[in-house]
């Protein structure tokens, strides 16, 4: 009997604290609905105050009443970094009943370390913000001219956030009756505040109503129009509609997520670039051990601390190592097959992976793999038969990005002849019909680059260039491309990349003339018949095949 008394109470007991767990766990609102103000009142009143574009003074003195669940879904001028305080310290009490923690990232410096941090950081973000913002993200108000007054560009809201929409007025002639409709359709409309005098209907839905016979009010009533992006998307665009009697304007909201910066800490704090904490050099190897030697021996002369990755897909691969190298082995993939599989695959897009087993091997699989484990701000990209010099001066290229929004810059090869090459390409996109749009590539530039008289502005450079990392990594190189290629990476990033070229930073080419009476090793020829394959045909097919079906073009004009 006893043993049964045990056993129903521990029944009633669980079952006690899963109802509750069900109650804690159960929504009773929208997720969207958030309460990030702690204080109300007179504080929030001043908030909504702030947020008004160039009130007209006329409507300063007219008085509103806050909503209080409207106006706190509004964020704040900063974020608080704060968990839940409190709780039952019970067993499963964290699975029963989880709890928000909070944790501050400033702990992982030290103390006499931060403020350092903190000012390297700021440099950083703001460089990055000199980059990322454009005039189109300004925020631009079109005067009342039809006599609506509403903004034309630069209002965003994150996904499933709330905003005040800056800008409504209505400049009308006197009458009496004034009336606005305001319409969404991926989010809805509300008001932060309301006035009296003025008769709101539809508030929190899709489409809503102002009218009044006061048209300061009604006026004062538009500067607390709120705006609640509902269907999560994060990048795209809500049409509104603000319509008035025999007028109607149309404006758009962008709904997309802030960008997140991605910032480098340099650890520097002298004037003068730290190279080896800002650049990681990178470079693709395939037999020419050689040569790839010469070229990490030059590098060391100059700077000794600078790491080099290699990617290496030799078919039988040797050990490269030493202080701040990295060497990465590659899968081989033999040339017979590499073109002819590649543009298969990509032609009829219905290969197993297995199938195409020599798509992601070789030049530009090699330069993914070497880019993948760059951590540093910049990465400078050379051949492997390159040589540098007292002229390769990585600090002028750094100084060049650093000073400008540029995410590119090349440089200059010096051939052993004495011709230097820049390898300056400009590329457009003509606009086409159903076959596809038309791509032109020129030799040249666009213009000189102000403050640097050797620089200029292009869109396709030599392969011997410095980038910013992230940028390069969010562009990436197609590994279909297996052996021959170049300008493809810069087509691909047409739009995205910001590109420069300087020919007073050079780097010197290994010897490609070869004297009739010294015999050709074999590394060379087995490099030769890779690099060089005589069905040079199936090269340029695949080109072609990818130009066209990838990235739509219908034909190729150059120079």
């Amino acid at each position: 009997m006893r043993s049964l008394r045990k056993t129903v109470l521990l029944i009633i007991l669980v079952s006690v604290v899963l109802v509750l767990a069900l109650l804690h766990s159960w929504p009773t609102r929208s997720y969207t609905t958030v309460d990030v103000w702690q204080r109300h009142g007179p504080i929030v009143e001043r908030r909504l105050e702030e947020r008004l574009s160039d009130p007209d003074q006329r409507l300063g003195n007219i008085p509103f009443h806050v909503r209080d669940s409207v106006a706190s879904l509004l964020a704040r001028n900063g974020c608080v970094c704060e968990g839940d305080s409190g709780g039952v310290h019970l067993p499963f009490a964290q699975l029963l009943f989880p709890r928000v923690s909070a944790q501050p990232l400033h702990t992982a410096f030290e103390a006499a370390e931060l403020e350092e941090v903190k000012r390297r950081r700021a440099k950083e973000y703001k460089s990055f913000q000199k980059r990322s913002q454009t005039p189109a993200d300004v925020l631009i108000i079109a005067e009342a001219n039809n006599p609506l007054q509403y903004p034309t560009q630069g209002v965003e809201v994150r996904p499933l956030k709330t905003i005040i929409i800056p800008g409504l007025a209505l400049r009308s002639l006197p009458r009496d009756h004034y009336s606005i409709n305001i319409t969404a359709s991926l989010g809805t409309l509300n008001v932060a505040a309301e006035v009296d005098g003025v008769k709101i209907k539809g508030d929190g839905e899709m489409h809503m109503m102002l009218s009044s016979p006061l048209l300061l009010n009604l006026n004062r009533q538009l500067q607390f129009v709120t705006y609640t992006n509902t269907l999560f998307h994060p990048s795209t665009a809500d049409t509104v509609r603000f319509e008035t009697e025999g007028h109607e304007a149309i404006f758009s909201i962008n709904i997309r997520h802030g960008v997140t910066p991605k910032l480098y800490n340099t650890g520097s704090k002298a004037a003068d670039y730290n190279i080896s904490a800002l650049v990681t050099i990178a470079t693709k190897t395939f037999l020419r051990y050689d040569k790839l030697q010469d070229l990490i021996d030059s590098v060391r002369k100059f700077y000794p601390n600078v790491t080099i990755v290699i990617a290496d897909d030799s078919e039988n691969p040797k050990t490269i190592s030493g202080p701040h190298i990295e060497h990465y082995i590659m899968p081989f993939g033999k040339v017979e097959n590499t073109f002819i599989f590649t543009f298969l695959s990509f032609a009829i897009d219905s290969l197993p992976l297995s199938s195409s087993c020599c798509m992601f091997k070789g030049w530009f699989a090699g330069r993914n793999l070497a880019v993948s484990q760059v951590t540093t701000k910049y990465l400078l990209w050379v051949d492997d038969d390159f040589i540098f010099t007292a002229n390769t001066k990585l600090e002028k290229l750094v100084d060049v990005l650093e000073r400008t929004t540029l995410d590119l810059v090349g440089g200059a090869v010096r051939e052993a002849t004495g011709y230097t090459a820049t390898y300056r390409q400009t590329i457009s996109i003509e606009q086409g019909e159903e076959d596809g749009d038309c791509l032109h590539v020129r030799r040249g530039f666009h213009h000189v680059i102000q403050g640097f008289p050797n620089c200029v502005v292009t869109d396709g450079v030599i392969n011997f260039f410095l980038a910013r990392t992230d940028k390069v990594q969010q562009v990436g190189f197609d590994p279909r491309l297996a052996r021959v290629a170049h300008l493809e990476f810069f087509i691909d990033g047409l739009g995205s990349l910001h590109v420069g070229s300087c020919d007073d930073v050079t780097v010197n080419h290994a010897t490609k003339i070869r004297l009739p009476w010294v015999s050709q090793s074999e590394s060379d020829k087995t490099y030769a018949k890779f690099r060089y394959p005589l069905a040079s045909s199936d090269a340029t097919q695949l080109k072609n095949g990818l130009l066209f079906f990838k990235n739509r073009f219908q034909c190729l004009t150059h120079n």
